[in-house]
């Protein structure tokens, strides 16, 4: 799959499109930083990457590697210049959601208005040798543009689907499960969900049916 990388040059560029809710009787408002952007990047075939390593008896998910949903992952990747983190992702739902059905009480832009939010879950378990507590899962949903696009965050609960980052200790050997909140532009269509950390990547895709917010899923 050819794609855009927009969630990884979209995080480099400025924050992960954040929601802003306040308690109280005051009126809850958005962070002016939330409007959705859309920044190309040439795209190119994906090249091998650099080996990283991890520990014994940890086989890695070949790249490419076409999933569905409830299928696991097992990836490396480089959290930082000195950090490899190792992960077994699975990625168990896909939901469509409106604004007027999960984000009643929230003041939205007009930009942000025209995006399809979607509802990811998706359980992660720590492979590697490192804590990555603190670090954002790193999934992200491929649009109907083939655009990748990065999870949203939020600065304050927001309990349809807290879409938060790893807990602040995420040690070796320990697992948790997390709903993860996209906003594709443009009235974007979610397509996949992709393990992508690098352009040179080739990606490691979920797919399956992306049911209403509600719907029982059968199976």
């Amino acid at each position: 799959m050819r794609t855009r990388l927009v969630g990884l040059t979209l995080a480099a560029l400025l924050p992960a499109v954040v929601l802003a809710g306040c308690s109280g009787s005051e009126e809850p408002g958005a962070d002016p930083s939330a409007t959705p952007t859309v920044t190309e990047s040439p795209s190119e075939e994906p090249s091998a990457t650099p080996s990283l390593d991890v520990p014994d008896g940890v086989e890695l998910t070949t790249q490419g590697s076409a999933l569905e949903l409830g299928d696991t992952a097992t990836v490396a990747y480089e959290v930082d210049q000195s950090t490899v983190g190792v992960l077994a992702i699975t990625v168990t739902d896909m939901r469509r959601t409106t604004f007027k059905q999960s984000f009643q009480g929230w003041k939205l832009d007009k930009a942000l208005k025209k995006a399809n939010p979607y509802f990811v879950e998706a359980t992660f378990k720590n492979k590697g040798e490192t804590d990555l507590g603190g670090q954002r899962p790193p999934l992200y949903i491929v649009d109907g543009n083939d655009t990748l696009v990065e999870s949203s965050t939020f600065v304050s609960d927001f309990d349809a689907c807290p879409s938060k980052d790893f807990p602040k200790k995420f040690k070796p050997g320990k697992k948790v499960s997390t709903c993860l909140v996209y906003l594709a532009p443009d009235a974007g269509e979610l397509v996949a969900v992709s393990f992508r950390p690098a352009q040179e990547f080739n990606p490691i895709t979920w797919s399956g049916d992306v049911l209403k917010l509600g719907a029982k899923r059968k199976g």
